[in-house]
């Protein structure tokens, strides 16, 4: 029998009709403002809040897939776990993941390869309620169409872990997607200052410098600079703002970068 991991966070997140969730999708990446990088994309680093709040910094990330989206096959998108804590890497048992756009088949090859590695484990209650990896999928979907997913949630893990799992899938027909936001409830400029040292670290390849109150995905973005630093990848810091900007509340505000390495 077929196992579809169904959404949880569709009417709460992000619209649950189909025809109105592209359009906002389509909206936030056609409005973006961030320059294309150079070469196509080895990897993004994009939040995760509700589209009202991180949903024009997402866009600027996925803007930058646009010039190179019909060479993409393939993502993996790395999350941190949100609502169940452990230790290691969670992979799902899902055969495909749906959102109100349709459904996406997972490439359960590539999971099968990933269950050989020390760190990993099918583990599908770190995903059973987990918003950061869904709220991607309806932006890849908008921008790339048809593609095959690696959905993973990274608990407490070691960053030479996490760098493993990426090693062992990264190629040319596949993309690597951190999600992550930045600091959580600070006073506007405060959150000003932490996310911009945040994002001189995350260009500086300085995992070990950024800690969860700095990203809550910490563990899966220090895998991906690791991977960078080994691939002698660049950086381009594409939108930092916080969700002042976006929502006009600048009362405790949580922090949003759009990353891409190519």
């Amino acid at each position: 029998m077929t196992h579809v991991k169904r959404p949880v966070v569709a009417g709460l997140f992000y619209p649950e009709e189909p025809r109105m969730l592209r359009r906002e999708v389509e909206g936030f990446v056609n409005t973006a403002h961030a320059v294309a990088p150079p070469r196509r994309p080895h990897a993004l680093v994009a939040p995760h809040a509700g589209y009202r709040y991180s949903g024009p910094i997402a866009g600027s990330a996925y803007a930058a897939l646009m010039p190179w989206a019909d060479s993409i096959r393939r993502v993996v998108v790395l999350a941190p776990s949100h609502r169940v804590a452990f230790r290691g890497i969670a992979l799902s048992s899902a055969d495909s993941f749906a959102t109100p756009i349709g459904d996406i088949t997972v490439d359960s090859a590539a999971r099968d390869r990933l269950l050989t590695l020390p760190a990993t484990g099918l583990f599908d209650a770190a995903f059973a309620e987990e918003h950061a990896l869904e709220v991607q999928l309806p932006f890849l979907q908008a921008v790339l169409g048809e593609f095959t997913l690696v959905p993973i949630v990274v608990g407490d893990a070691e960053a030479a872990d996490v760098a493993q799992v990426i090693e062992e899938l990264q190629d040319d027909d596949t993309l690597i997607v951190v999600s992550s936001d930045l600091s959580h409830y600070h006073a506007y400029a405060d959150c000003q200052s932490r996310d911009r040292s945040t994002s001189a670290n995350i260009e500086a390849l300085r995992g070990d410098a950024i800690g969860p109150h700095d990203a809550c995905g910490a563990f899966p973005l220090r895998g991906l600079l690791v991977t960078a630093a080994n691939h002698d990848w660049q950086v381009q810091t594409l939108d930092l703002r916080n969700s002042g900007d976006t929502s006009g509340d600048r009362s405790r505000v949580v922090g949003y970068g759009a990353y891409v390495f190519y």
